[in-house]
């Protein structure tokens, strides 16, 4: 059992706290129960996991490579309030096909619970993957995981340049909606087609004007109270349900 805080393995798991680290590692720490049954459900490799002291562990985790740690070090690691004494590291897992008629493009996404609840969303529509463009909050942030509830394990994520994948969807017979205020019409007034990639932007500036030149369709979701927008999570879901049909 690792009793210490200042354990070189201690260390190197705290380290995944941080985006370079993981970057660099190509690994991840997430946390209880849940995340690690879907993951290991999803057949992402789970290279470790850290059991606090005392915690009994189910039947699935026979087999996998277990530390046990006392509490301090798994308070230590931890990064949620009400820790359920188990975490594991996972391999990243980064596809470079997108399977399915309906993808979602992410341009500049900032805020992590944000970003989760899309792809949580996402998933639960049927959506065939998600594209991630530059400027949006780190996937492997552990606030994003916890919000997609297991979700980052079902769908395929891609990391790549907007532009680029832009045109290669288009190329494939996509048709490409990005969200927007001006020239834009009603969402439900679009008519549905076979292959629909959206795009959705920034909390606050919206999608990027070079990347709405290159949509085929700009589109908005009315507001009939006077709140001024809507969450991006929330218009996502609107979206996402409406392509779907």
């Amino acid at each position: 059992m690792i009793t210490s805080v200042k354990n070189e393995k201690v260390k190197s798991w705290k380290k995944l706290h941080k985006r370079k680290e993981r970057v660099n590692t190509g690994t991840f720490f997430i946390e209880g129960f849940h995340l690690i049954e879907e993951a290991r459900k999803s057949d992402w490799k789970i290279i470790e996991v850290i059991a606090q002291q005392g915690i009994d562990l189910p039947v699935w985790c026979e087999g996998m490579d277990v530390t046990i740690v006392s509490d301090n070090v798994f308070n230590h690691i931890s990064q949620t309030q009400t820790p359920q004494g188990v975490a594991a590291i996972v391999e990243m897992k980064q596809t470079n096909a997108l399977e399915g008629n309906h993808m979602l493009l992410i341009d500049s996404i900032q805020d992590p619970g944000n970003l989760g609840t899309i792809i949580r969303t996402a998933d639960a529509a049927g959506f065939g993957g998600i594209i991630l463009g530059d400027g949006t909050v780190d996937v492997y942030n552990d606030k994003v995981i916890r919000a997609t509830q297991g979700s980052i394990f079902h769908i395929a994520l891609l990391q790549r340049n907007l532009e680029d994948a832009i045109s290669e969807l288009k190329a494939d017979g996509f048709s490409v909606w990005a969200t927007a205020l001006e020239y834009a019409v009603k969402y439900n007034e679009v008519p549905l087609e076979e292959k629909v990639a959206l795009i959705l932007g920034n909390e606050g500036a919206g999608v990027q004007q070079d990347i709405i030149a290159q949509s085929d369709k700009i589109v908005n979701i009315p507001i009939y109270g006077q709140a001024e927008s809507l969450n991006v999570s929330i218009a996502a879901g609107i979206l996402m349900y409406y392509v779907k049909g």
